[in-house]
């Protein structure tokens, strides 16, 4: 190991590496440990750059909300709202592991308030009063960073059997008759549950039209 290679270590590149060993591997594949041996240095050289891992993943989180889309120039609240919404899910289908990371964060930093702000400028430039504004960001809640919390989450696992769908039927036909007209795409899902991408956009529709209503004076143009 050279000196060279420890001048060439910062922050940035710390992070970096961090993002794509969660995105390989998993957020509970990132240690300090792990990391110094993916950057090839002893894991001392880490705490130059990040305090302790709560600051790692901090910075990872920042990181990847650098990449959701800044809203549109010219465009109405509900446009540039539902591309923010949008841009934040498509970030999460590239980075899985950042919905954890999300829901674990208790500092505000910077990106964060960052999107949040820009989220709530978003409606306040379209009109809505800022008392209204504050009941809608609470209804948004997780949404705005582009996942909800499905009714019922699990982990993945194989299709039931015939057997065990006929019992399903037989018991629970409501539950069986929904459940059996839902088609999901794996690849649009963010963490367990239903919520891919077509279900997500449907239920961000339906708030944005209540949204709508709520302050018929709002400008959309």
């Amino acid at each position: 190991m050279t000196e060279t290679r420890r001048e060439r270590l910062n922050r940035d590149r710390v992070l970096q590496a961090a993002v794509e060993l969660a995105d390989r591997d998993g957020l509970e594949a990132v240690s300090m440990r792990a990391l110094a041996d993916a950057l090839d240095v002893v894991p001392m050289a880490l705490y130059k750059h990040v305090a302790g891992k709560e600051q790692l993943l901090d910075g990872m989180v920042d990181r990847v909300i650098a990449e959701i889309d800044a809203p549109a120039p010219g465009v109405g609240w509900r446009a540039a709202l539902r591309a923010r919404v949008l841009s934040a899910r498509a970030m999460l289908t590239r980075h899985p592991w950042a919905r954890r990371a999300l829901e674990t964060r208790t500092t505000r930093t910077p990106a964060v308030l960052h999107h949040l702000d820009t989220t709530i400028g978003i409606l306040r430039s379209g009109g809505f009063p800022d008392p209204l504004t504050h009941d809608l960001m609470h209804a948004f809640g997780s949404r705005m960073w582009g996942f909800t919390q499905e009714l019922f989450e699990a982990a993945p696992a194989p299709p039931p059997d015939p057997a065990t769908l006929a019992a399903l039927a037989a018991h629970f036909p409501n539950v069986a008759a929904v459940a059996g007209v839902a088609a999901h795409d794996e690849g649009t899902v963010v963490g367990p549950g239903c919520d891919d991408q077509r279900e997500f956009e449907f239920a961000l529709d339906l708030m944005l039209d209540a949204f709508a209503r709520l302050a018929p004076g709002a400008a959309d143009a």
